[in-house]
């Protein structure tokens, strides 16, 4: 089991008042033992001018989901997870409804996290599949809005 502690998903997205997750309009929407999943609407906030989700869209969406992943796998009171390098095949266009992104570990040593992060249309079809590196560092002296998920 890579998650430390299950947050309930109502309390997970009430955390993000105020963040880019909130502006994209991302909801959690599935926990496992060691994924979880996230759905993004493809609607004025995520397309790019051709009415096409936006590849900057699909990796917040890919980022958010490896970066909450990691901080549930950690002791959030002497760690923290912070981003270390993305990258993001866009393999299909979505136009309209919704796609989903789940989050499995590849990887998940002491000082990094290795995520894979595959996001799907409505159709079930692969849209982009993304890698999230996470280093794993000495948590700040002040707890932060996210270490009391």
């Amino acid at each position: 089991m890579a998650f430390l502690r299950r947050p309930d998903l109502a309390r997970l997205n009430e955390r993000s008042s105020g963040t880019l997750k909130e502006r994209l309009g991302i909801e959690f929407t599935a926990l496992g033992e060691d994924w979880i999943e996230a759905r993004m609407p493809v609607d004025h906030r995520t397309v790019q001018p051709l009415g096409l989700l936006h590849g900057g869209a699909s990796v917040a969406l890919a980022e958010t989901l490896g970066s909450v992943a990691s901080f549930l796998s950690i002791d959030s009171r002497t760690h923290a997870a912070v981003g270390l390098e993305i990258n993001a095949n866009h393999v299909r266009s979505a136009k309209g409804g919704f796609v989903t992104g789940r989050a499995e570990p590849l990887h998940l040593g002491r000082t990094t996290h290795v995520w894979e992060i595959k996001i799907r249309g409505e159709d079930g079809r692969l849209v982009c599949v993304s890698r999230l590196t996470v280093a794993i560092v000495a948590a700040p002296d002040a707890p932060t809005k996210e270490a009391s998920f």
